[in-house]
């Protein structure tokens, strides 16, 4: 056997042969891929000829033309492949495709140009230059023993909040006991003024204080059952056992007609000399009410087990604190519809009375009164009239499909091209909006309205609404009020009611009302109102699907069916 000595000797001569041919076999490997790449373009004619191809050397530089000297080595030893790839120019990257959105098609109905409703006030420097509340309607002097707090929720349109807090302070209900609770989530931007009046979200701080009510803002926006469970912790904070709250999109009168007055009838002018005290206000029959609910039992001391009174179900309600507190109040999970049935079946559930009760007219619109100031009522109020969205709406579409129409006309005339072709332009009418169906019934202010200004100026807030010069405003209020149930109050009344009509007719749903205002463009917090609703609708129905889970039933009667409140998230879908 050989020792490790000549093993030693073997192996070290046997290594430097490895290493040198290595080393020479290393320098030929270009001419053998540049051999191997010829016959491979004899064998497929569309691959790229030998020739043509650049030198695989770390330069950019090409060969000579008509060359045929095969490419050196590269002198970094990197391959024919790769020496190509790096001087052979890349090709154009991609031009990357510009991805085409489709937008969604505008909504039809326009929005009605946003003017103020309650000029007087617009042009009011203080609350002694507001009419006085009609003397039929007056509060009492010293305020009623009990706590009568008002809550008003507003969202979106200033118009229809500012006419229902003017028609409850014209009701009777004292105007510091009303709170309107800015729910809009502009957080301070209202109180700072930085929205405009076209804006759905924008409340005037100052008109409302100017009418002598309170102003809560949330911190967020909340939804409707969040909202209720607000009112009851304020009432917690406040000490309040119970308290009012109303819908926004209402009017409130009190029952004049149901009056016993010993007047002739025909007397449209008020005796200075009555004595109303006899008279019940809304807002009087409401502390009726609530006197009568938390009245103690002769024998035992205490209260009735009672949770609500409602006044045209909830346009206007009374709420036992403690009652909605005991069964752990509003489902907040459930934020829209559907939340009212889950709460009202759980105070049925606990056996806590809930009672509808008259106290006054509480008639449901999505519009408002040309001029608030006929709510008070006096010799000198304008009549009652309204502009009816629906019929705008359709002066708009038919205006709109005129226009479209008149554009394909002239767009054929000037293809056909026959001479002596009436001039489309000139055969048309002047006047593109067609007169609309039907009208309310206005009074003379309908006639002056016609020659309107489009300008927010309280001038011409005054001017539009009223016909008057604001310069001839009174220092002090010396018209007479009207007659209990006059011929105005019956106008007032009916043309509410074609309001109340409108809204319930409307193609586009009662709720309409709320998504019609847009504007707002630039203002903080700025939200398109289309989108705005879409969101608000996505969330009912998903409120539904939650009531629909929460009870296994879809619809409002699980206190009728026999649910009780530990059936809540048990019970099987029965649909």
């Amino acid at each position: 056997m050989l020792s490790r000595h000549s093993k030693y000797l073997l192996f070290v001569p046997l290594c430097l042969i490895f290493l040198a041919s290595t080393f020479h076999y290393r320098q030929e490997i270009p001419e053998l891929s540049h051999a191997i790449t010829e016959k491979i373009q004899d064998k497929v004619p569309t691959a790229v000829k030998p020739s043509s191809l650049p030198p695989p050397s770390q330069e950019t530089e090409s060969p000579a033309a008509g060359s045929s000297t095969p490419p050196p080595p590269h002198e970094n030893g990197a391959t024919a492949t790769e020496a190509l790839a790096t001087t052979t120019p890349s090709p154009p990257p991609p031009v990357p495709t510009k991805h085409t959105f489709k937008y969604k098609p505008q909504p039809t109905i326009l929005p009605d140009p946003i003017i103020d409703n309650f000029p007087l006030a617009a042009a009011a420097q203080s609350a002694k230059e507001l009419p006085p509340i009609p003397s039929w309607n007056r509060p009492p002097a010293k305020h009623v023993r009990e706590n009568t707090p008002l809550f008003i929720g507003f969202t979106r349109n200033w118009r229809l909040l500012q006419q229902v807090v003017v028609s409850y302070i014209t009701a009777g209900w004292p105007p510091e006991d009303i709170y309107v609770v800015e729910n809009t989530g502009v957080m301070d931007s209202n109180a700072k003024s930085l929205l405009s009046l076209q804006n759905p979200f924008f409340l005037n701080h100052t008109r409302l204080h100017l009418l002598g009510v309170n102003i809560l803002v949330t911190p967020t926006l909340l939804s409707f059952s969040q909202l209720q469970n607000y009112y009851i912790w304020h009432s917690i904070e406040r000490d309040w056992k119970h308290f009012f709250w109303g819908h926004m999109d209402i009017v409130a009168l009190s029952f004049e007609n149901l009056y016993e007055n010993e007047q002739e009838p025909s007397s449209d002018v008020v005796d200075a000399k009555h004595d109303y005290s006899d008279f019940k206000s809304l807002y009087s029959m409401c502390v009726d009410e609530l006197r009568e609910a938390t009245k103690k039992n002769e024998t035992t001391g205490e209260e009735k087990n009672w949770a609500m009174r409602f006044f045209y179900y909830d346009k206007l309600a009374l709420v036992n604190v403690a009652a909605f507190v005991g069964i752990g109040a509003w489902d907040t999970q459930i934020p829209f519809y559907g939340t009212d049935c889950d709460m009202h079946a759980r105070l049925n559930m606990a056996g806590l009375e809930i009672k509808e009760v008259p106290a006054g007219w509480l008639i449901d619109v999505g519009s408002s009164l040309d001029d608030l100031y006929t709510l008070y009522r006096k010799v000198d109020s304008p009549p009652a009239s309204f502009i009816d969205p629906q019929i705008l709406e359709k002066k708009i579409k038919d205006a709109a499909e005129a226009e479209k129409l008149a554009e394909v006309e002239a767009a054929d005339e000037a293809a056909k091209n026959k001479p002596g072709a009436e001039d489309e332009k000139t055969s048309r009418s002047a006047d593109p909006l067609p007169e609309p169906n039907q009208e309310v019934k206005a009074g003379p202010v309908e006639e002056k309205s016609k020659e309107r200004k489009r300008d927010n100026s309280k001038e011409a807030w005054f001017e539009y609404l009223t016909g008057s010069d604001p310069s001839s405003k009174p220092t002090k209020w010396r018209s007479p009020d009207d007659a209990v149930n006059s011929t105005s109050f019956a106008l007032l009344r009916e043309t509410l009611e074609a309001m109340q009509h409108s809204k319930a007719t409307s193609s586009h749903g009662r709720n309409m009302w709320q998504a019609r205002q847009r504007g707002g463009e630039g203002d903080p917090f700025y939200r398109d109102s289309a989108g705005f609703e879409r969101g608000i609708k996505m969330a009912i129905e998903h409120g539904r699907g939650v009531f629909a889970e929460k009870w296994g039933h879809r619809d409002c009667d699980i206190w009728e069916l026999g649910l009780r409140p530990e059936d809540a998230w048990r019970v099987e879908h029965d649909w």
